[in-house]
């Protein structure tokens, strides 16, 4: 009997398969009902804002304050994205004890609520990173409590769970799979890839059947005639990929900064919440919440846009980022870059304006990461784009070239490094306090 045919009359192995997809759809369920209070809160938090304007500079700082306070005490390790950290315990060789402080099942609670009351705050919230470290802690879960063989606690178990979270994020299973080949860069055995595929597709069905659609926008009218129009391709492409740079090397550069100044997180927290105050009064409150609404709304030329809005939802972003709170950078993201394709399609009108949005959502995305593959299967799963494909490619690539001109380091490589110098040098600390404490109680 073959290898292949002892494995799959294995009960070992169908035990271990069942796992990976029980857990699947447990992610989707979650994800797909985080998505849902998430735009329940942004809608909520912009609604009272709007009404009561006084309102945003006294809930915003010390709502973030106490977001951050509650992250920092009680889920240390859930704060920021959680990519960094999936990242570093898939990189790094750890026991079980060191990875539970980067994955798990109090990680994954923190990081479901604490976003929302993110929202609920003003910020600039995305689901993406969260989605992602969400996954990877409960798939590491679910493996520790059945006891699952090391090689796969080292390594399947995170990456299908995280790349399951991206992909019922976006309700996207391609772009879950490219997600985990570009960003988490693993390279696995045939066995593990298997149910790593199956675990993204489990939970991209599972959220696509609860949300019903692909949670973005569709338009199945896109035209892009050849001719001039194809001149957007490499306008879109540099600008949306230099403003993508351009985010992401101040999000590496300010963390720095923030951590040099040694000044409490809740403070900094107080801050961006005034600062996030100030550009949601600045906006009439589209800055406020992940931004999807008004993404939807540029793409269908349902409203016409501040010229300033994207500049004003990058610097929410940053300063959400910057808080410290567990948030993405992901769906804000699409937001901004919609408003700066909407910017290009009103002063360059060389294409179509709905098709200038998406070379430019693409466009910014893959600037931000430099990962051009799983931008260009993101914005095509999410709005069914299949008629300009190939378009919305070339942007991605273009962008990404573009954004090593600012960045060598893609950013979550970037802030994943910064991650593991911040906790070898947190670790070094400890140690001293702890020979420090030593030397005195020694008579």
């Amino acid at each position: 009997m073959s290898e292949y045919s002892k494995s799959f009359f294995s009960l070992n192995s169908w035990k271990q398969r069942l796992v990976f997809w029980i857990g699947a759809v447990v992610i989707g369920l979650l994800i797909a009902t985080m998505t849902l209070l998430s735009e329940w809160a942004a809608a909520f938090y912009r609604s009272i804002s709007l009404q009561y304007p006084w309102f945003n500079f006294v809930v915003a700082p010390f709502g973030l304050a106490l977001t951050a306070w509650i992250t920092v005490r009680f889920f240390p390790g859930s704060q920021g994205s959680g990519i960094p950290q999936v990242k570093t315990a898939l990189e790094i060789p750890h026991t079980l004890a060191e990875r539970s402080k980067l994955v798990s099942l109090r990680i994954a609670f923190g990081k479901t609520f604490l976003p929302i009351m993110g929202l609920l705050s003003g910020a600039s919230v995305g689901f993406g990173g969260p989605a992602t470290h969400v996954g990877a802690s409960l798939m590491a879960s679910l493996g520790k409590a059945v006891k699952f063989p090391a090689h796969y606690m080292a390594k399947g178990l995170l990456l299908a769970g995280s790349a399951a979270g991206f992909a019922a994020m976006f309700s996207a299973p391609l772009a879950g799979i490219m997600f985990a080949i570009e960003e988490m860069g693993r390279t696995l055995e045939e066995r593990i890839s298997t149910l790593v595929l199956t675990a993204i597709i489990f939970a991209g069905i599972t959220a696509y059947s609860i949300l019903n659609h692909t949670f973005y926008f569709t338009d199945e009218t896109l035209k892009f005639p050849w001719g001039e129009s194809w001149l957007a391709i490499p306008l879109c492409g540099f600008v949306g990929g230099l403003s993508g740079g351009l985010f992401s090397k101040i999000v590496v550069n300010g963390q720095y900064f923030i951590k040099r100044l040694n000044t409490s997180i809740v403070l900094v927290a107080f801050v961006c919440g005034g600062v996030i105050a100030l550009l949601g009064y600045l906006s009439h409150g589209d800055s406020f919440g992940t931004g999807y609404q008004v993404a939807k709304n540029i793409m269908q030329n349902a409203t016409n846009i501040d010229p300033l809005f994207p500049l004003y939802k990058m610097l929410a972003t940053i300063a959400t980022f910057f808080s410290g709170i567990p948030s993405g950078i992901f769906v804000p993201s699409i937001a901004t870059g919609a408003g700066i394709g909407a910017n290009l399609a009103t002063w360059l009108p060389i294409a179509p304006g709905s098709v200038m949005v998406l070379l430019t959502i693409t466009a910014y995305f893959s600037g931000m990461l430099q990962s051009p593959l799983t931008s260009f299967v993101v914005v095509l799963e999410m709005t069914h784009s299949h008629e300009i494909s190939i378009p919305i490619m070339a942007a991605a690539f273009i962008a990404s070239s573009t954004s090593r001109l600012i960045n060598q380091e893609p950013l979550y490589r970037a802030l994943c490094n910064a991650y593991q110098v911040h906790r070898h040098n947190d670790a070094i600390n400890a140690d001293l306090a702890k020979q420090k404490a030593d030397s005195h109680d020694a008579p």
